[in-house]
């Protein structure tokens, strides 16, 4: 009697070779990043040279310190205009222009980020010439940029939340003798907070990896990582943008495991409690 060859799916084959094609590159640069070579292509031996000297990069840790507040204060404002423009986009019943500002408020998300970045440029440039401010572009005018097109993302994320809210709990607040400013800090801020949470980290994540708008708003001495790392390429790959890369990578993943084990023992908690209520 023989016995039957398990059968290979379809779906299982192509999993593995879209996991392959998307991880294998990072493994391969991981794995190159501690290359004792100058040349990013040839193996000559494993060495940690590459992390020092990344280390000892000025231009590269000052553009990481630049970004990270850059997207720290560009992802915090773009959750207080998103959050705003969703209550407006969901909140209010019809009024005239109410299609004309949804409609602008989503455009960054379809907007090409070449056509976003040179018509901040020429505002910036018009208002200078103006008002006289900015009067350089900078760390602040990158800002501006992003915390625009941010702002897009978090009014979509918050506003599909928004819609799915029951509003007889609000309206019971306010029954109750809540105004209406208590009832949205105390009943519904902390409903929509996870959409809150998820918005300004899509932000923070999008402006980090911002180049082409940060490359039109910028001026001299405002470099982004993105910008130098692509500058840096240009010339040649460094072995320390791999190094750089990893570390990013080990960052995000560290990230991604905290919060899914965060979230995974919320989980368990949720179902111990409605366990111990049901019984």
């Amino acid at each position: 009697m023989s016995l039957a060859r398990p059968r290979i799916r379809f779906t299982s084959v192509m999993l593995v070779m879209g996991l392959l094609f998307l991880y294998v590159p990072m493994l391969v640069l991981v794995v190159y990043s501690f290359n004792a070579s100058k040349l990013v292509t040839v193996w000559s031996g494993f060495s940690t040279q590459w992390y020092g000297e990344l280390f000892r990069d000025e231009q590269i840790l000052s553009a990481i310190w630049m970004s990270l507040r850059i997207a720290f204060f560009s992802a915090s404002m773009a959750v207080c205009l998103g959050t705003i423009a969703a209550f407006v986009m969901t909140r209010y019943g019809r009024f005239r222009g109410k299609t004309a500002l949804s409609t602008m408020v989503t455009a960054p998300l379809v907007m090409p980020e070449v056509i976003t970045g040179l018509s901040l440029l020429l505002l910036f440039v018009q208002m200078a010439q103006i008002t006289g401010w900015p009067a350089d572009r900078g760390m602040m005018t990158i800002w501006i940029a992003h915390t625009t097109f941010c702002s897009a993302y978090v009014a979509v994320v918050v506003a599909s939340r928004l819609r799915e809210i029951d509003l007889s709990i609000e309206e019971a607040a306010m029954d109750l003798g809540s105004p209406p400013m208590k009832t949205f800090f105390w009943v519904t801020l902390p409903i929509i907070s996870p959409a809150l949470a998820a918005g300004w980290l899509l932000a923070f994540t999008l402006s980090l990896d911002d180049l082409v708008i940060a490359s039109f708003v910028s001026g001299p001495g405002a470099n982004t990582l993105p910008m130098v790392v692509f500058s840096s390429v240009r010339m040649g790959v460094s072995p320390k943008i791999n190094a750089l890369a990893t570390l990013i990578i080990l960052t995000v993943s560290l990230a991604t495991l905290v919060a899914w084990y965060v979230m995974r023992r919320n989980e368990a908690k949720r179902k111990q409690l409605l366990k111990a209520t049901a019984d």
